[in-house]
C-alpha cells in the first residue's frame, strides 16, 4: 500500500507537459490487418456467410399458421404481445421460456470458452463479424495491408479522398441494412418495407434504424478492436472461465526460440536457433494486432488467423506447421518438460465441462418438456368487491364475477363455463338473454382473451355459511382425449346468519 500511494505521488509530481507524464498515455495505433489465408480464415468467412444470412433473410421467411395468426416465421409482435418462432408461440405469461433461453446460452458460452477459449468472440460474435464485413469493403476500395498504410500516411488528395468517400459511403449501406433488418422482426417485413420507404412507418422504427445505423458505422468502421478491449467486459469474465485443459491459441516457444531471421546463416554458424524466423506474419493478420508471441493477452479473440499465417510461413521455409496453434496448458507445459503430450477428447472431459454440459443439457429438456405438455388454454376469476354481495327481493344471494378465458391456440373455439359445487346455484352472463343455468356457451376467438360478466345466484336456505367455497370449471366444447379443461376454485359470499336466541 506504501509503494501505491509514493508511485502516485511520484506521478502527480511531474509536470502535465513532460515526456514522462505524456508517456503514461497512449493513443490508438490504427491496425491494419493483412487479408488472410487457411483454414481457420475459410473457417470465418463460412461463419460470417451463414451469421449474416439468417439475420438478414430470417424475417422474410414465411410460416403458415392459418387465417388467425401472423404468417413470418419470427416474429416479436409488441403490439399484441406475442413472440412467434416457427410453429411456438411464446404468450407474456410463458416468458420464463425465454429466461431458460438465456440461461443456456450462458452456460453454452461458459462451456465454449472452457473448451475452446474466446471462440465466441473470434467467430461469431456480431462485432467480429460485421468488423469482418467491413474490412472486406476497406480491402475492396483501397487495397489490402500495404496499400492501406501506403493511404494513411499519404497526404490529402482526390484520389485518397474519393476512396474514402467511397468506403464510407458502401459502409453506410451495410449499416442500413444491419438496422433495417432489425426492425423487420418487430412487424411482418413486407408491410414494414412498404410503410418504410413511404415514409408512412412509425417514428420508432426510423429512430430503431438510425440508431443502429450509427452504431454499426462507429464500432464495425473506426471502433472495431476498442470495442472488444475496452467496452466488451467478456475478456475479464472469461479468465474465469479457462483452466490448464482449455485450448487457446498458443505460441510455442519450447519450439519457436530463439528466433533469427537468418536460420541458415545461424545453423551453418553452430548456432542454436528455433523455428520463428521472425517474419511478423502473425502480427500482421491480427485484427486485434497483438503479438501472439508475448503470450496470452487480453486483446485476442482466438480468430485463429496467426495459425493459419505462421503455418504457411514454416512451409516455405521447410519447418513443420504448429508452430503456432491450439494448444492447452497442460499440454504446453509437457512440451516445454521433454514429455509426452497428447491432445484428445479428455481435455474436453472433464469436472467443469461436465457439469456445464448436464447443466444446459437439463435446463433444454425440462423447457422441452414444458412445452410440449403446456395448456393451451387459461382461466382466471376475479370476484367483485364492491359489494361482495347483493340480497335479491326473493331473499336469493348473488355474487358478481368477472371471467377471464384464454383461447391460446389459432384457431376460434367454444368453452362451456360451468359451475361444479354449491348445489342449487344458478348463473346468468350479461349481454345473454337466456334464463339462468348451471353451465354457458362462451365462444373466444382465436389467440384472444376474453371477459365476461358472469353472476351467480342462490337461495338463501342453500347457503350454510358466509363463504361458501365452488369452482369454475371450463371445457372446450370437444369429445376425445384431446378434450382441454381447466378449473379455478373462488369463494361465494352471502350474509352472516342470524344466531337463533
Amino acid at each position: 500500500m506504501i509503494g501505491i500511494i509514493n508511485t502516485v505521488e511520484t506521478i502527480d509530481a511531474v509536470p502535465h507537459n513532460s515526456a514522462a507524464r505524456r508517456s503514461l498515455y497512449a493513443a490508438r495505433v490504427k491496425i491494419h490487418p493483412k487479408r488472410g489465408a487457411g483454414y481457420f480464415r475459410n473457417l470465418k468467412w463460412l461463419v460470417m456467410a451463414v451469421t449474416l444470412g439468417i439475420y438478414y433473410i430470417t424475417p422474410w421467411l414465411r410460416w403458415d399458421r392459418g387465417a388467425y395468426a401472423p404468417d413470418q416465421a419470427v416474429l416479436v409482435d409488441l403490439a399484441h404481445r406475442r413472440f412467434y418462432f416457427f410453429f411456438i408461440e411464446i404468450w407474456p405469461q410463458e416468458f420464463y421460456y425465454v429466461a431458460g433461453l438465456l440461461i443456456m446460452a450462458g452456460i453454452g458460452l461458459f462451456l465454449v470458452t472452457s473448451t475452446v477459449g474466446r471462440a465466441w468472440c473470434g467467430y461469431t460474435c456480431p462485432q467480429t463479424v460485421w468488423t469482418d464485413l467491413f474490412l472486406v469493403v476497406e480491402r475492396w476500395v483501397e487495397g489490402d495491408r500495404n496499400a492501406r498504410i501506403k493511404l494513411d500516411a499519404a497526404p490529402w488528395s482526390l484520389r485518397k479522398l474519393w476512396k474514402r468517400i467511397v468506403k464510407n459511403i458502401l459502409w453506410l449501406f451495410i449499416a442500413v441494412g444491419t438496422g433495417g433488418a432489425w426492425i423487420f422482426y418487430f412487424a411482418d417485413a413486407p408491410t414494414l418495407a412498404h410503410q418504410f420507404f413511404t415514409f408512412q412507418a412509425p417514428v420508432v422504427a426510423y429512430a430503431t434504424v438510425a440508431l443502429l445505423t450509427a452504431t454499426t458505422f462507429v464500432f464495425a468502421g473506426y471502433l472495431r478492436e476498442q470495442v472488444c478491449t475496452y467496452m466488451c467486459p467478456w475478456p475479464r469474465i472469461q479468465a474465469a472461465m479457462l483452466d490448464e485443459d482449455s485450448l487457446v491459441v498458443t505460441y510455442n516457444d519450447w519450439r519457436g526460440e530463439p528466433r533469427s531471421r537468418h536460420q541458415k546463416k545461424a545453423e551453418v554458424a553452430g548456432e542454436k536457433v528455433g523455428d520463428c524466423v521472425d517474419c511478423n506474419a502473425c502480427v500482421a493478420v491480427c485484427p486485434a494486432g497483438i503479438d501472439i508471441r508475448d503470450g496470452q493477452q487480453l486483446e485476442c479473440i482466438t480468430c485463429a488467423l496467426c495459425i493459419d499465417a505462421c503455418g504457411s510461413v514454416m512451409e516455405k521455409v521447410g519447418k513443420p506447421r504448429g508452430l503456432i496453434s491450439y494448444s492447452t496448458l497442460r499440454t504446453y507445459d509437457a512440451h516445454k518438460a521433454g514429455r509426452p503430450a497428447v491432445i484428445g477428447w479428455r481435455s474436453f472431459l472433464r469436472p467443469r465441462t461436465f457439469i456445464y454440459s448436464v447443466a444446459w443439457l437439463a435446463i433444454g429438456l425440462v423447457m422441452l418438456f414444458a412445452l410440449l405438455q403446456r395448456d393451451r388454454l387459461d382461466i382466471t376469476v376475479l370476484n367483485d368487491r364492491n359489494p361482495l354481495f347483493v340480497q335479491l327481493s326473493d331473499g336469493s344471494i348473488r355474487n358478481g364475477f368477472t371471467i377471464k378465458i384464454l383461447n391460446m391456440e389459432q384457431q376460434p373455439r367454444s368453452f362451456i363455463l360451468s359451475l361444479d359445487g354449491m348445489p342449487g346455484a344458478l348463473m346468468t352472463m350479461t349481454g345473454v338473454d337466456k334464463e339462468p343455468a348451471r353451465d354457458l356457451n362462451i365462444d373466444v376467438e382465436a389467440d384472444k382473451l376474453r371477459a365476461v360478466k358472469v353472476y351467480v345466484t342462490v337461495a338463501p336456505q342453500s347457503i350454510s355459511s358466509e363463504q361458501t367455497p365452488f369452482t369454475f370449471k371450463v371445457a372446450e366444447k370437444s369429445t376425445g382425449d384431446g378434450q382441454e379443461t381447466r378449473n379455478h376454485p373462488t369463494i361465494f359470499h352471502s350474509p352472516a346468519k342470524e344466531k337463533t336466541p
